[in-house]
């Protein structure tokens, strides 16, 4: 496999540097480099020699996607750089590796299944899922639906691991499900689906291991931090009362991750990657 040949979107984010990390010799673009929201832009790139697009830029600022200013930028990255790059790998017959989000469900469904109807309760649900049917219209597509990201950047990890430190005693809400996504697990996914080519088209993708909310992560993350704080419950409604322009959230975001498995991925248990996870900023 030619990783010359691969080019990255995004590649400043957690997952581009993620992919970078694996792809030493794949081309990494900014918005500086290559705007992908501009078909003048992508009209004018190079790309000679590239075969695979690694589509990992996205506007993931789920609460200023509620602002008027936000509105526009998330239905600019999210929706129409991806029609962008659908027209550009079907001019160029390039294969894209996409990201999705539990965001495009309403989390009334357990647990989120490949064939599930989309069902967004936010701006940055809808603009993600716009993304989502506008790729299908590319012959070669793998598009990667996944949940609660961690990586190398602010993510929510490091700020518990931060408030910890500080003696920080936090109330985190209890009613929001789901597996957490280690950047490493989808890097992992990623590069078993190029290097084994099943069926293209749309996967489910978070590490394995058993369901948690977002205060029981927190716990787990202090515990294996070695921290001794404490963690109160609170519910999502409570938590943001005071917060109106926070954008709604799905309180399920589980996925069935049979059809991915089934393909010969073998899910990592979150509680390994964030392990490993922890082991590392310790080191930094």
């Amino acid at each position: 496999m030619d990783d010359s040949k691969f080019l990255i979107t995004g590649s400043a984010g957690q997952l581009g540097r993620a992919l970078q990390k694996q792809y030493p010799n794949a081309r990494p673009t900014d918005a500086a480099e290559l705007d992908i929201t501009d078909w003048q832009s992508l009209s004018d790139f190079d790309w000679g020699g590239i075969t695979t697009i690694l589509s990992a830029a996205a506007y993931t600022n789920v609460d200023g996607a509620e602002t008027p200013e936000g509105r526009i930028a998330a239905w600019k990255v999210n929706a129409q750089a991806v029609a962008n790059l659908t027209r550009i790998a079907q001019q160029k017959d390039l294969l894209i590796i996409h990201l999705s989000t539990d965001y495009v469900f309403d989390g009334s469904q357990n647990p989120h299944t490949e064939d599930e109807p989309l069902s967004p309760l936010s701006v940055y649900g809808a603009s993600k899922a716009a993304g989502d049917v506008v790729l299908t219209q590319v012959p070669r597509y793998y598009l990667l639906r996944t949940s609660w990201v961690i990586g190398d950047g602010k993510n929510f990890v490091r700020t518990m691991l931060e408030l910890g430190k500080k003696g920080v005693n936090p109330s985190v809400v209890a009613d929001q499900v789901g597996r957490p996504t280690f950047t490493a697990e989808l890097v992992r996914a990623i590069d078993h689906l190029l290097k084994n080519n099943p069926e293209y088209g749309l996967y489910n993708v978070s590490n394995g291991g058993d369901p948690v909310s977002w205060s029981q992560f927190t716990r787990e993350i202090f515990m294996q931090a070695g921290l001794s704080n404490t963690v109160t419950d609170t519910t999502t409604q409570e938590y943001y009362k005071d917060k109106p322009q926070t954008a709604p959230r799905p309180l399920n975001s589980l996925f069935d991750l049979s059809k991915i498995q089934a393909a010969g991925f073998t899910s990592a248990d979150w509680r390994d990657d964030l392990a490993e996870y922890i082991k590392k900023e310790s080191t930094e």
